[in-house]
């Protein structure tokens, strides 16, 4: 055993000198393999930071809720099976709150009362780009919201119609900056309302933040933000996950006999999970990670490709050397030994640059999304085998083609 070890340091001591005789040929070789091997580290990582940060936004927009409403929602755009079906009105979506009793489920009903409206206070206004909601009581609750400060509407405010508001936290910031809001009155549309509470910033979540925008009580709402007929959408929110299922059953036979339908009829609304919607953006993020795995092979391919003609070029220029050694006693073993070693060396300098970038790219998208930082050992893992895949692929045929020289032949060569 100790002959052995002592074979195998001489011939990476041996593949060793010679990358270092020819180092540019080797960074170059390298920086091919690298760009494949961060292509895959970096993609991939980065998509699994955008996971990360999609469950996290999603599970803050209220974990284990259902929504109920007449139609699928921009989230399943160009989707199958797409209809329009009859508003809920607040006849049946009042009917729905008070009917379902799922022991610690809670239920909210809301609208959207104004998709663009402006907010006013003294000489301060917010842009025209505040979305106005008409909430109950639960509906901070089953949407995931938590209060910076004052309170949340009461069940005697929604049933009294008061004229109060709850900002968001950015619209919060607008109007006072840093000052309190609570007891303050603003304006909208003209009319005076009272801030009972501002909204906990939630980040830069895009389109899932609850920052800029108002919540009404909807009964007051009714009445001054009806425009048309409003759209009411429902949400329930489970005791836990588990029962997650069991309450979906309940709310789809409540929600049927709501609005009065036949056995044999379809529904004609949709009810939506919090996690069906994480999921569906996940599984699109999959054909992502596909797709920067086929990258990454191809790149990875073709820098196996670059190795082997270089390699190739190594024993045409070394083929004197390579007689030498077999005439001094080397074996066909050592010889291809060694040219294999130096293919895997090169491989695994070049790989572990592009892990170490890789590692870098993936975790400036997380820092970006807000996402933790983290090291992906599944994909280093995967990188190093690759990069040894690749040395040993490129290097076994001017590996072989090294040993099979006659030493004789090999002397002679000019």
């Amino acid at each position: 055993m100790p002959m052995k070890t002592k074979a195998f340091s001489e011939t990476l001591a041996l593949s060793w000198s010679a990358i270092k005789a020819s180092p540019l040929r080797t960074v170059l070789t390298s920086l091919i393999i690298s760009f494949g091997i961060m292509a895959l580290v970096g993609i991939l990582s980065a998509t699994d930071a955008l996971k990360q940060s999609l469950e996290s936004n999603f599970t803050s927009l209220g974990a284990n809720t259902l929504t109920l409403r007449n139609s699928q929602g921009g989230f399943f755009a160009g989707g199958a099976n797409r209809r329009q079906n009859p508003a809920i009105s607040y006849r049946q979506a009042k009917a729905f709150k008070d009917r379902m009793a799922f022991a610690g489920a809670k239920t909210s009903l809301t609208y959207v009362a104004g998709g663009a409206e402006q907010l006013n206070y003294g000489n301060r206004s917010t842009n025209p780009n505040n979305m106005v909601t008409a909430a109950d009581e639960n509906y901070l609750y089953t949407g995931g919201f938590e209060l910076a400060e004052g309170r949340n509407f009461t069940a005697d405010d929604v049933q009294r119609g008061k004229n109060y508001v709850i900002l968001g936290n950015e619209t919060k910031t607008t109007l006072f900056g840093e000052a309190s809001a609570v007891g303050k009155t603003v304006k909208m549309r003209g009319k005076p309302y009272m801030v009972v509470g501002v909204l906990a910033e939630k980040g830069n979540s895009g389109m899932f933040s609850g920052d800029r925008g108002a919540w009404v009580t909807i009964t007051y709402a009714r009445a001054n933000f009806t425009a048309g007929r409003p759209n009411y959408t429902l949400s329930v929110n489970a005791p836990s996950a588990p029962l997650l299922d069991a309450v979906q059953g309940q709310c789809t036979a409540l929600m049927r006999s709501v609005r009065k339908l036949k056995p044999k009829e379809e529904n004609n609304f949709y009810i939506i999970r919090s996690d069906s919607i994480a999921k569906s953006l996940i599984d699109n993020l999959g054909m992502v990670t596909t797709g920067a795995f086929i990258i990454g092979i191809i790149t990875l391919l073709g820098a196996s490709i670059a190795l082997m003609n270089i390699m190739l070029v190594s024993v045409t220029e070394r083929t004197r050397e390579i007689g030498t050694r077999k005439a001094l006693g080397a074996t066909k073993k050592s010889i291809s030994t060694q040219f294999l070693g130096e293919a895997v060396v090169i491989t695994q300098l070049g790989g572990w640059t592009g892990i170490v970038f890789g590692i870098i790219i993936g975790n400036v998208v997380a820092n970006m999304v807000d996402g933790q930082f983290f090291i992906p050992w599944t994909w280093i893992t995967v990188a190093f085998i690759l990069s040894i895949g690749v040395g040993l692929l490129a290097g076994w045929y001017p590996a072989s083609k090294a040993a099979a020289l006659n030493p004789v032949d090999a002397l002679r060569h000019e």
